[in-house]
């Protein structure tokens, strides 16, 4: 089976996207960079709106918000991961699939359940033993954050004002960068599930009407609380297409190779 997807427009979407068998493809940092080059050139040619990425070793994260073009963030994930897949292969001269078949996409409400997306995933490395601080893993949004760059930026500011509710970038900013603190301080780390493991994460509210709106897709679908956080659960996928007696998640890889 392949990994479930359902898109409807006006949604903040969390997608994940692993590299073929899990393999460290993307453990270099020259390829990690590349990826996000073709992002940026996917910003600028179907218009999505970056909230926040990460590319690690063997998978990426990316926050979207996806506007009334229901095609727009499908064309821009293609080009990235056709792209990088292209060229690295080109370089090793090497063959075959570079991602797994599909990317997994969460619709995520927009507040402080994004909020805590994000946190979720600028804390990645850091939770794998990698880097003591978000900062310090160039290849994420977080570190365009904390460098202030002006050229080739990928982060949408005024998005991320409108949806997480600050007056000012700069007001989101310090709080998001004193939560980060935070939680490193406290050991505030581990998540109790996998952001990847579901179709949409919000209030009660939130996910009832994306399943009215998702219509037969998720009508039957059945949905878990965790104190004021609601999750429509996606149903299990074999991975790669092989079950073997047994149905294996996607879930979260944080282990690593050191460059």
């Amino acid at each position: 089976m392949r990994a479930n997807r359902i898109f409807i427009p006006g949604y903040i979407w969390h997608l994940t996207h692993r590299c073929h068998k899990r393999d460290f493809l993307l453990k270099f940092s020259k390829d990690r960079e590349n990826w996000i080059y073709w992002l940026f050139e996917a910003k600028k040619r179907f218009g999505i709106r970056i909230l926040n990425y990460c590319v690690t070793s063997n998978h990426i994260h990316l926050l979207v918000a996806s506007g009334s073009n229901t095609k727009s963030i499908p064309s821009a994930m293609q080009l990235v991961a056709g792209r990088v897949a292209q060229e690295f292969n080109q370089r090793k001269k090497r063959k075959g699939a570079f991602w797994e078949d599909r990317y997994h996409a969460t619709a995520i409400e927009s507040g402080k359940h994004l909020m805590n997306c994000m946190l979720y995933i600028d804390l990645n490395m850091v939770r794998a033993g990698v880097v003591s601080h978000p900062e310090d893993w160039k290849t994420s949004s977080f570190y365009e954050l904390v460098s202030e760059k002006t050229r080739y930026k990928k982060i949408d500011e005024a998005a991320l004002c409108e949806f997480c509710g600050f007056k000012s970038f700069r007001d989101f900013k310090q709080f998001y960068f004193e939560e980060i603190n935070r939680r490193l301080t406290e050991k505030e780390l581990q998540e109790k599930f996998s952001w990847s493991d579901f179709l949409a994460i919000g209030s009660s509210e939130f996910i009832e009407k994306f399943k009215q709106n998702a219509g037969i897709k998720a009508m039957h679908k059945s949905t878990s609380s965790q104190n004021e956080r609601f999750q429509l659960k996606e149903n299990a996928f074999s991975y790669n297409g092989k079950t073997h007696g047994k149905i294996v998640l996607l879930r979260e890889m944080n282990n690593i190779f050191w460059e």
